[in-house]
């Protein structure tokens, strides 16, 4: 039975092979198709990213360890399953130097398009069980209002003793995939 995350909310996983799913449906009459993008950002302990190629999204779909791959993007939101976008993540294979993965979402355009989570609903990520036949693990709904935020931080994974946890975060910002990159990288951003 899936558990249903509040904001703050930690759980211990228990689990090394892993998806991560993201869901939405857009309000009817914004004028646009809304393409929202999820994203992992593998940080060490310092809260920084160890090279840009651990910047998991849809122009870097596999990190160098092999432990993430992103399934692609999906522009409209219009998805053959659950999911929207989802990456598959093996735990086993993490580089040593990460200590936590965030995901955030985040809108595509939402400047030209004047898009923002305030017109999005039933937003989501879920958590699944690949070994058990993509099992709903835990799933967080993101049900504030998020009136002019485009970018959220979804959950993290974070190892503690060794082992991995997740934690439903639900931080909002005003800022597109771009600040995330340069917020947890401090190298140079190879073009």
């Amino acid at each position: 039975m899936a558990i249903n995350l509040q904001k703050g909310q930690k759980i211990n996983l228990g689990l090394t092979h892993m998806t991560v799913g993201l869901g939405w449906e857009p309000n009817e009459g914004t004028g646009f198709e809304f393409d929202l993008d999820v994203s992992a950002i593998m940080i060490n302990d310092g809260r920084l990213i160890p090279a840009e190629n651990f910047f998991i999204f849809y122009g870097n779909l596999t990190s160098p360890d092999g432990a993430l791959e992103h399934t692609g993007d999906n522009p409209d939101g219009q998805g053959d399953g659950d999911d929207e976008e989802s990456i598959i993540i093996d735990l086993s294979k993490v580089d040593e130097r990460i200590q936590e993965i965030l995901f955030v979402v985040t809108i595509d355009e939402y400047e030209a398009r004047k898009q923002n989570f305030g017109q999005v609903r039933n937003s989501y990520i879920r958590l699944l069980d690949t070994a058990k036949n993509n099992e709903v693990v835990a799933i967080y709904e993101l049900d504030e209002d998020f009136s002019i935020e485009t970018g959220v931080e979804f959950g993290r994974l974070y190892k503690r003793g060794g082992a991995w946890k997740f934690e439903a975060s639900g931080i909002g910002y005003k800022e597109d995939l771009a600040f995330f990159l340069q917020k947890y990288y401090k190298g140079d951003i190879i073009k």
